[in-house]
């Protein structure tokens, strides 16, 4: 099966590979370019699975079975895909003017706000950040520094809101004890300042503006109304 990829067009790949080296034989989901089929050693497609939760379904894209042809192209697929995750190691180990220093780090992203602010106005921007995350082994060395100066960096283009992700969700779906806080960006930031991440509705007083909730909302579509008359929540299912 191909590695993923993004392409430029339409549309992207995600492709999961499922199988031994010499017997790989589908993906568990794949979106392709144009809708074209994934490539596999076979064009037996797998029948749908109950997932683990016992509710969800997973349904295969049956794959197309691959040529003799396509065996170069796959085999430079995985050599470019290695070169490219070789190259981005680190996440971000540049060392021209957006890399290095805290202000090199953040130079990309300020230009791109920057440039759409002048687009379409500040009162249509906000920035997402989440600096003490580590998924994927994008962890920053100094994230408390990062969401500062950012914070302060962000002040001058007067954009909606800046939105971060609490300290203590450093992997997905996990809330762990972190004396760390949102709170030191949040003095800083002077437009409306968002924060998600493990919150109840009590513990929000006095850290944020905002609070961005995600699962107990999915299980809640009444959430708010529920927090007003302190009524029981659902329990979400992950």
């Amino acid at each position: 099966m191909e590695p993923s990829s993004v392409k430029d067009g339409d549309g992207y790949e995600f492709c999961c590979c499922v199988g031994t080296a010499n017997n790989a034989k589908i993906v568990r989901q794949c979106f392709q370019p144009n809708g074209q089929e994934p490539i596999s050693s076979t064009d037996i497609g797998l029948p749908n699975q109950v997932l683990a939760n016992g509710i969800d379904i997973a349904r295969f894209t049956p794959p197309r079975k691959q040529t003799t042809q396509d065996i170069p192209l796959v085999v430079n697929d995985f050599r470019v895909a290695a070169r490219n995750a070789i190259e981005a190691d680190r996440v971000n180990d540049r060392a021209n003017e957006y890399g290095g220093s805290l202000e090199n780090l953040c130079r990309f992203a300020l230009e791109v706000v920057d440039a759409i602010v002048k687009e379409i106005g500040a009162h249509k921007v906000g920035m997402r950040l989440s600096p003490y995350a580590a998924y994927m082994q994008s962890s920053d060395s100094n994230p408390k520094a990062l969401g500062l100066y950012m914070a302060e960096a962000l002040n001058k283009y007067n954009i909606l809101y800046y939105h971060m992700v609490e300290p203590r969700m450093k992997a997905i779906g996990e809330k762990v004890d972190c004396p760390h806080s949102l709170v030191p960006m949040r003095k800083v930031f002077k437009g409306t300042f968002i924060s998600a991440g493990g919150y109840d509705m009590e513990e929000s007083e006095n850290r944020t503006d905002l609070v961005a909730y995600g699962r107990l909302f999915l299980a809640n579509p009444d959430l708010s109304k529920r927090f007003e008359l302190n009524a029981p929540l659902n329990k979400y299912n992950r």
